[in-house]
C-alpha cells in the first residue's frame, strides 16, 4: 500500500492479461522489462488469481521489481456455478464480467498509488479497451501475442469473408490470400477457425472480429516478432495502425540473467545432450495447454524407435501413461522423455536439429531465434497458419505429413529434415532467420529501437 507521504510516481499503467493459454506470461515478461526502465512509473498488473498464481511464485517477492503491483481481477464464474464442459466456457464467463471487472479494480488501485491511469497495456483481445481508454482520457496499447500472419487474418476479416464467401468456403479451401499483401502463400484453410469457417457465432471468434474492428483505433499495437520475419506484412500493418512495433524476439531480446538468475533443468537436459552430436537430435514439445490425442502420442513414440534419432520429448506426466508398453524402457539410451524441459536453451544447444511442435507462436518464435528447422503437427488457433508459413514462406521446415501423426509419416518427416537435402536448405534458410533475429534485437536493429518507441508511448504522461 502506497503511504500518504510517499512521494506521486510520474506515471501509472494499468496492465490488462488475458488469463488463458500462453498470454499472461509475455506480457508479464514485457511489463517486466518496461517497468525495469521506467522506474518511476507503477505497473498495476491485473489478471485472475488462478493465472497469477501461475506467474508469481510465493518466494519470489523479493525479486518483485518495487514498481509492478500484482491485483487478482474475479474469473468471471458465478458462485456455485458448474461448468457443462463445452469449449471456452471459461473464456466466455470471463470476458462477459471482464469489463466491469477490470473498471472497479483500476479505479481501486488509482486510488490506493494516488494517481490517475494514463495508459492501458492490454492483450489485444481486449477489443472493449479502446472505448475504457476513451472514457479514462488514456491511451490504449495493445499486445498482440501471436505473429502477423494472424494478427492480418483478423483485421481483414471482414474483407476475407466477402472476398471468400462463407458459404461457399468449403469448395475454397485450397485457395489462396493474394488479395492481402504479404498473405500469397496463406490458403484459406490454413487461416484461423472463426474467420470464414467453423463457429462464426461463438463468443471466442466474435471478440477476434470485434478486436481486428477495434485495434486501428490503439495508441500502438506491438507484439513479439521482428519485422524482417515478415517484412510486407510488417508494411501492410504499418499502415493499418497509428503505430505498430516488432520487439522480439523476446527470447533474446531478454538474456537469460534477465528471464530466471539460475537455469532450471532438473531432469539434466542440457548435460545428456552434451553427449550427442551436432544438429542430430530431435526435441519434441506442444506446450502446456494442447497435445495430440494418445493414438498420435504412440505413433510419436514408435517413428522414434524406429528410426534411431536421439530425442528428448517434453510431456506431461499424466500423458506418459499413453505410451506404448516398455518403450521408455528400451529407449533409455537413445532419448529421454519428461514432464518439463528448458526450451530455449535446448532450441539454441548444438545438438538440436529439429523441432517438434504444435506450431504456437512462442515456439515458432524460439526456433526461429535459434535456427532449428521445424516439424509442425497444429492443433488449432494459428497454428495451422504458422505452420504454413514455416513450410511455405521462410521455408524452415514443415508440416507433418497429412496433418496428424503416423508411425511411418513421422519417422519419414525425421528423415527429409535430418537427413535429407530438403532439410539441409531448411537448415541454411533458419541459420539466416537466426541471423536477421540477432540483428533485430542489437543496439542498433529494428526490435531495439521499437522498443524505444514502446516505453516512449506507455510512460508519456
Amino acid at each position: 500500500m502506497t503511504k500518504p507521504s510517499e512521494p506521486t510516481r510520474d506515471s501509472h499503467v494499468a496492465v490488462l492479461a488475458f488469463p488463458f493459454g500462453t498470454h499472461a506470461a509475455p506480457l508479464l515478461t514485457v511489463t517486466r522489462r518496461l517497468a525495469s526502465a521506467a522506474p518511476s512509473t507503477v505497473f498495476s498488473f491485473f489478471n485472475t488469481a488462478h493465472s497469477n498464481s501461475s506467474l508469481f511464485s510465493p518466494g519470489d517477492e523479493a525479486d518483485r521489481l518495487e514498481n509492478i503491483r500484482v491485483y487478482d481481477v474475479p474469473d468471471g464464474v458465478p458462485e456455485g456455478y458448474v461448468f457443462s464442459g463445452r469449449p471456452q466456457e471459461a473464456i466466455e464467463l470471463f470476458l462477459g464480467s471482464a469489463p466491469e471487472n477490470f473498471r472497479r479494480e483500476i479505479a481501486a488501485a488509482e486510488t490506493e498509488v494516488g494517481r490517475d491511469v494514463k495508459c492501458l497495456l492490454t492483450d489485444a483481445f481486449f477489443w472493449f479497451a479502446a472505448d475504457m481508454a476513451t472514457e479514462m482520457n488514456a491511451s490504449w496499447v495493445a499486445f498482440w501475442t501471436a505473429g502477423a500472419n494472424s494478427l492480418s487474418a483478423h483485421l481483414y476479416t471482414d474483407l476475407i469473408r466477402e472476398t471468400i464467401g462463407v458459404k461457399e468456403v468449403d469448395g475454397r479451401m485450397e485457395e489462396t490470400l493474394g488479395f492481402i499483401s504479404g498473405m500469397e502463400q496463406i490458403r484459406v484453410k490454413d487461416i484461423p477457425e472463426g474467420v470464414v469457417f467453423g463457429n462464426l457465432d461463438s463468443v471466442f471468434s466474435n471478440m477476434l472480429h470485434q478486436m481486428g474492428l477495434a485495434l486501428p483505433r490503439a495508441t500502438a499495437v506491438y507484439m513479439n516478432s521482428f519485422e524482417e520475419l515478415d517484412p510486407t506484412l510488417t508494411v501492410n500493418l504499418m499502415s493499418k495502425f497509428k503505430r505498430y512495433l516488432s520487439i522480439g524476439p523476446l527470447a533474446l531480446l531478454f538474456s537469460p540473467s534477465q528471464r530466471e538468475t539460475t537455469l532450471h533443468d532438473p531432469h539434466a537436459c542440457l548435460a545428456w545432450m552434451e553427449k550427442r552430436s551436432t544438429d542430430s537430435v530431435a526435441y519434441i514439445a506442444f506446450g502446456r495447454v494442447m497435445t495430440p490425442p494418445p493414438g498420435e502420442l504412440v505413433a510419436i513414440a514408435q517413428g522414434l524407435e524406429s528410426s534411431k534419432v536421439p530425442f528428448i520429448w517434453s510431456l506431461q506426466e499424466k500423458n506418459m501413461v499413453h505410451l506404448p508398453k516398455g518403450f521408455l524402457d528400451r529407449t533409455r539410451e537413445q532419448g529421454m522423455v519428461v514432464p518439463w524441459a528448458p526450451q530455449v536453451e535446448l532450441l539454441n544447444h548444438e545438438a538440436t536439429g529439429v523441432f517438434v511442435s504444435h506450431g504456437g507462436w512462442n515456439s515458432v518464435l524460439e526456433s526461429v531465434s535459434a535456427g532449428v528447422p521445424m516439424i509442425c503437427r497444429p492443433i488449432f488457433g494459428d497454428h495451422a497458419l504458422n505452420a504454413r508459413s514455416v513450410e511455405a514462406v521462410w521455408e524452415i521446415g514443415m508440416t507433418i505429413i497429412n496433418g496428424v501423426f503416423t508411425k511411418d509419416g513421422f519417422e519419414e518427416s525425421l528423415d527429409r529434415v535430418l537427413v535429407q537435402d530438403d532439410g539441409k536448405k531448411m537448415k541454411v534458410n533458419a541459420k539466416k532467420l537466426k541471423e536477421l533475429a540477432k540483428e533485430a534485437v542489437s543496439t542498433e536493429g529494428s526490435s531495439f529501437e521499437n522498443f524505444k518507441g514502446l516505453l516512449d508511448e506507455v510512460v508519456k504522461v
